[in-house]
């Protein structure tokens, strides 16, 4: 049987398991090539970053996710949409 859920719910979950862990998140990258990406929203472990007075921060769209990604030790974003797998590693 498969479990359907909707796109709030999975942006959610994926948001609530990045907080509170490290993630192997795989999806499809725009260009389709297939991305497995150990990535993390958990404190202390991604950057905090800060804004120079005087900028605006980047408005982020809600079909995409903004996360700090491990291997790359930057900040990367992916499509929700196109989220195929997460495996929690750490």
């Amino acid at each position: 049987m498969e479990q359907v859920i909707n796109f709030e719910e999975k942006r959610k979950d994926l948001s609530d398991l990045l907080h509170n862990h490290i993630c192997e998140v795989t999806f499809t990258k725009i260009n389709g090539e297939q991305r497995v990406m150990p990535c993390t929203l958990k404190e202390g472990v991604a950057p905090v970053i800060i804004r120079k007075e005087g900028t605006e921060s980047k408005k982020q769209s809600i079909d995409t996710m903004s996360v700090y990604c491990m291997d790359k030790k930057e900040w990367r974003s992916f499509r929700i949409a196109n989220v195929t797998h997460v495996k929690v590693i750490g």
